[in-house]
């Protein structure tokens, strides 16, 4: 999975520890879910953190929900759970790994 590098140009706002949005570790940074997007810090600027394509996350078992009592992030027009270091969204009858 690749993730497309997408400039928030326009985000004013420094993330960090004590910023208030909600931190997903993701590979070797660290996003902020912010506004329905998540940003990571990139060369001075904030990106986008967007996977780019489709990939399943196969042999997910655990039902995510309300009351599984994993983090809920919005992210556009659905909501990702934070698992095992990873995002999951449902998606087709399968969960996505974002």
């Amino acid at each position: 999975m690749t993730t497309l590098h997408a400039e928030h140009s326009a985000h004013t706002h420094t993330h960090g520890p004590d910023c208030g949005h909600t931190e997903v570790s993701h590979g070797d940074h660290v996003d902020y879910a912010h506004d329905g997007h998540l940003h990571r810090a990139h060369d001075g600027h904030w990106d986008e953190c967007e996977p780019g394509g489709h990939v399943a996350h196969d042999g997910h078992e655990h039902r995510h929900g309300e009351d599984c009592g994993h983090t809920r992030v919005r992210h556009g027009d659905h909501v990702d759970y934070v698992h095992d270091g990873h995002r999951h969204a449902e998606h087709d009858g399968h969960w996505d790994d974002h």
